[in-house]
């Protein structure tokens, strides 16, 4: 850990606080000399603090701790950031070899002219420039070293790749490698180029790229002799990893498909867009495509570009649509789709036309995701504020992601960084992002099933109240107008129609309250059960339907009992209550209201013959009838 740029954080954080130390670059001066950093750190390091320096140097007395307190803070992170802005793990390699100095010109300049021109290399300022039109990279081989076979490199558009191999004799030989002819490397997100006949009195490599449109291709640049080694232990952990990190996305797919079913919200396909972009990004960012595919390098560069663009254009609709209505603030929310709309055109803009003001280009792509990441953040932050609970699940599994964002936006922008793609972490924001994304969609599935099942509740409450007559308990018309269908399907095909006799005398002589009392007695009478169910129509009407041989019988029963629940139930009053009754039976297919007008003429007709009877076109059994039957049966 002695070379390690965080131990430097621990020790000067103290002398800083207090102003022991004069300054970073002081510091730095002090404790590279003790061995703090490595030699490869040291330029990097001492060039990001000269930005620092002039604060620390021309700051006001006025401004006091407070301003020490942050730029101790942009320091420290500083230095974090040049500790995580490694090289890929592939040109970390011991075998590996990485470029020594570095010469520009122009296409039409001959390759070996630039090549064997000392004065046109710089050896010093590991700065790369892709402001000229060709890029040249020197490697320079020591003897003992492996023979290179490969130049790799990140992938990014390009024009043509040539390559020397330059001999201690001064022999030279060539080859050139148009940017569509680029295979892809093993080693992720890099392109391999094969080298010249590299023997052992080769005492130089050196690559001229022509139109780079991304820093990164020059810093990354290391030459190898073999690809990747498919047998190394870490190269298969990491592949293995990837591998089902790739396979957890894929099967999120078809979580969300069986969401969707069931849900039909348009979050559910907004995260399936984001997974499957996650998933197709890992796909061509890793060695997956390679050994699945194997397609060019330039393809899978432009792809790579247009499916971050996808990332951030899904991930923006699915915050838009997934967090709950009113907890964010409207103007954020109606932002997020134009942040998606800019962002697949940057992408597609970026992919299409890589060359359009190259040099600067990258750097202008990825500054224009800043205000993109800004609005992201603040939408999230907005609706933690109002207590979203979408948001929280979001800000847990989208935290990665963002520091993702941010390292690859400020080393991408800001010069004094090398340019840093963070490949593990994007890895690791993926299964963050997975993970805690699909457990907010399965959270929100679970919510919305109780919110549905407890308006389904209340619905079939409030249908049933509706259908409930509130004096007597009994079903109403309109229940039986709604159940009429499936009652008759079940065998219920006699209706009786039943009207209380002089009904509207007892409401006179003894109040509404005593009338209240008989109703709900008769509703007592009719004894409800597997083969009679009664309602009330309204006032003193009521209706049974019933199911069974003895349908008529078991209405006529009912109506005889009237007169004798109603005595014992409703005492005093001057006669008793009896009710006239009309009984049809159903024909064919026939509906309620035939029915009913039917079995209300039978009533009518009961009622014109002098009231306390019954008219049916069926033939009620009495009790003596049925005495002898049951008799018989047991005999």
């Amino acid at each position: 850990m002695d070379d390690c740029p965080l131990v430097v954080v621990q020790r000067l954080a103290p002398e800083l606080k207090t102003g022991s130390v004069s300054g970073p670059r002081f510091a730095f001066r002090r404790y590279s000399k003790v061995g703090a950093f490595r030699r490869a750190d040291n330029r990097r390091v001492f060039a990001a603090l000269n930005g620092i320096e002039s604060f620390w140097l021309y700051r006001s007395p006025m401004l006091g701790g407070g301003f020490r307190s942050r730029a101790l803070a942009v320091f420290l992170l500083l230095l974090m950031l040049t500790h995580l802005g490694v090289g890929s793990t592939h040109a970390g390699d011991s075998s590996n070899i990485r470029n020594s100095c570095w010469a520009s010109g122009r296409i039409s300049e001959n390759v070996i002219t630039i090549a064997l021109a000392a004065e046109r290399w710089s050896c010093d300022d590991r700065k790369f420039s892709i402001d000229s039109e060709r890029v040249l990279l020197r490697f320079d081989l020591r003897p003992g070293d492996s023979p290179p076979r490969y130049f790799l490199s990140r992938r990014s558009a390009l024009e043509a790749v040539h390559l020397l191999a330059i001999d201690q004799d001064g022999a030279v030989r060539q080859a050139s490698v148009s940017a569509a002819a680029l295979p892809s490397s093993m080693a992720g997100g890099y392109f391999k180029a094969p080298l010249p006949v590299v023997t052992d009195a080769t005492r130089q490599v050196v690559v001229a790229i022509d139109l780079p449109s991304h820093r990164m291709t020059l810093e990354r640049a290391y030459l190898a002799p073999v690809d990747v080694a498919v047998d190394s232990i870490d190269d298969m952990q990491l592949l293995t990893f990837v591998a089902g990190l790739a396979g957890m996305l894929a099967m999120l797919l078809i979580f969300n498909a069986a969401f969707y079913r069931i849900l039909r919200e348009p979050f559910v396909l907004w995260h399936s867009a984001l997974t499957l972009s996650l998933l197709m990004t890992i796909m061509t960012s890793s060695s997956l495509s390679v050994v699945f595919f194997d397609p060019p390098a330039m393809t899978l560069s432009w792809m790579t570009t247009l499916l971050f663009g996808m990332t951030v254009a899904s991930g923006a609709m699915f915050t838009y649509s997934f967090i709950e209505p009113g907890l964010m603030h409207p103007g954020l929310r109606r932002l997020l789709p134009y942040c998606a709309a800019s962002a697949l055109f940057l992408s597609a803009f970026h992919a299409a036309f890589p060359f359009v003001a190259r040099p600067i280009q990258s750097t202008a792509y990825t500054g224009a995701f800043a205000p993109i990441l800004i609005i992201f953040i603040l939408s999230m932050v907005d609706a933690l504020r109002r207590g979203s609970r979408a948001a929280k699940f979001q800000a847990v599994g989208y935290t990665p992601m963002i520091a993702v964002g941010l390292i690859r936006l400020v080393t991408g922008v800001v010069p004094w960084f090398d340019s840093i793609d963070a490949t593990l972490a994007f890895y690791a924001g993926c299964l963050f992002e997975a993970l805690f994304t699909t457990l907010g969609v399965a959270d929100r599935f679970v919510t919305m099933k109780r919110e549905r099942d407890r308006a389904r509740i209340e619905a079939d409450l409030l249908e049933r109240l509706s259908e409930t007559d509130p004096l007597t308990g009994l079903l109403n018309r309109r229940a039986i107008e709604g159940q009429f269908a499936q009652l008759r399907a079940d065998g219920f095909a006699t209706l009786a129609v039943i009207d209380l006799d002089h009904f509207k005398s007892i409401n006179d002589v003894n109040g509404h309250a005593v009338g209240d009392a008989v109703l709900k007695a008769v509703a007592n009478a009719f004894q409800t059960g597997p083969d009679v169910r009664a309602y009330r129509l309204g006032g003193e009407e009521f209706v049974l339907l019933l199911r069974g041989n003895d349908a008529a019988t078991l209405a006529e029963r009912r109506r005889q009992a009237i007169p004798v629940i109603v005595a014992s139930t409703v005492p005093g009053l001057e006669r008793p209550v009896t009710a006239s009754m009309g009984v049809a039976d159903t024909f064919g297919d026939e509906g309620f209201e035939k029915l009913y007008e039917r079995a209300d003429k039978l009533l009518y007709e009961a009622k014109s013959a002098g009231r306390n009877r019954t008219r049916s076109t069926i033939k009620a059994e009495t009790d003596l009838e049925i005495i002898v039957k049951e008799q018989a049966f047991a005999n």
